[in-house]
């Protein structure tokens, strides 16, 4: 019993296929660099990932996803000149009339300083607007080791972020659907501008999707990245690192050849069957509302528990969540899902035809548990 309910549970233990788990010996160039799973946010490499430091371009990784949360992408913009930048460049020419999503093209391919600048008037008006929102997006994702001056990524005063801080925000941007088609995007041409991205993974390393690269002098090279195989996607990131290309396609062979994701509970899997008091049916079975997945090596095992109350009052109806299906590595919970009725159970009717009085009386002591 805990806090009033009693906590029903299934147990099983998942082997992780029996997979063998390679030695590597992991040495970056970086001064910070991480290895995270996009789906659970498991870290499976780390190295000084919180210290805060200068990240170049991979700043453009907020200014598109903020664009992207904020902005129309067939809104108009006409160029100005506060548009103009120094250092990389879409080319951009005052009175040219771009659509956002163009701009998001030159920002994320390109890198156009000019791009974002152009990205952040286009949506919000005002500079300052734009990196306000920034900013609020990065206290929203739990990036509390950074902090934004600009959209760019130009050297500035109180302008950082760390290797985890910056994983975290690519792991959101790639939930994007439109922010994972423009950075996958080997090339395009808008108007009369060729656009060549500049992330030289997607060509040299299979199933590499994207993100952002970055440099200037103080911050050095400067890079985060995605690859995606067998049904996992692994994020990397590495900050002021000399020799980045390399270090990131040997941590992506790390993470995909000593790990594999386990689906531990499947969508719609029925797990338990709980009681019904005051309705139409004795019980209600509970299934899993998503994939329970998590990476694995092959000498660990999950072990999965579905909780739920002792009882549910009708009425129940179909995907009302119930209880949880948890993940435990360890003795540590790692991921969970909700479990939820798979089938509905009417209230039983009284004679004039109102829910009964063990309904109304137990129904409401559920709602507050």
């Amino acid at each position: 019993m805990k806090n009033g309910v009693v906590q029903r549970g299934i147990c099983c233990l998942i082997l992780a296929s029996g997979l063998t788990c390679q030695a590597f010996a992991l040495n970056t160039s970086a001064a910070s660099a991480i290895l995270v799973e996009q789906e659970s946010g498991r870290v499976l490499y780390a190295q000084a990932a919180d210290e805060e430091r200068l990240i170049a371009s991979t700043t453009k990784i907020m200014t598109a996803l903020v664009a992207l949360e904020h902005g129309d992408l067939q809104a108009e913009y006409t160029v100005t000149a506060e548009d103009m930048a120094e250092g990389s460049s879409m080319y951009l020419k005052p009175g040219d009339t771009l659509r956002l999503e163009e701009l998001l093209y030159g920002l994320m391919l390109s890198s156009g300083n000019d791009a974002a600048l152009a990205v952040a008037h286009c949506v919000s008006g005002e500079l300052a607007d734009f990196v306000a929102l920034m900013n609020d997006t990065a206290q929203r994702l739990g990036m509390t080791h950074s902090h934004f001056m600009n959209p760019n990524g130009l050297d500035a005063q109180g302008h950082y972020a760390s290797a985890r801080d910056m994983a975290a925000l690519a792991r959101c941007a790639l939930e994007n659907e439109d922010f994972r088609r423009i950075v996958s995007t080997a090339s395009i041409t808008i108007g009369q501008r060729h656009l060549q991205n500049h992330n030289k993974l997607l060509n040299r390393y299979a199933g590499c999707i994207g993100i952002k690269t970055g440099f200037t002098k103080a911050a050095g090279r400067t890079l985060v990245s995605a690859a995606q195989r067998e049904g996992m996607t692994l994020v990397c990131v590495t900050l002021n690192d000399g020799d980045d290309w390399n270090d990131h396609m040997a941590l992506f062979d790390h993470g995909f050849a000593a790990y594999h994701m386990v689906t531990a509970v499947q969508s719609g899997q029925r797990l338990l069957a709980v009681p019904v008091r005051g309705g139409t049916e004795r019980q209600v079975m509970l299934a899993a509302a998503e994939d329970l997945r998590y990476p694995v090596t092959g000498e660990e095992q999950l072990t999965v528990v579905a909780r739920a109350p002792a009882w549910v009052a009708a009425p129940v109806v179909p995907g009302q969540e119930i209880g949880r299906v948890c993940a435990y590595l360890d003795g540590e919970e790692v991921a969970q899902v909700p479990l939820v009725a798979a089938q509905p159970a009417a209230a039983v009717e009284d004679e004039a035809g109102a829910p009964g009085l063990f309904q109304r009386i137990f129904g409401r002591a559920m709602l507050e548990q």
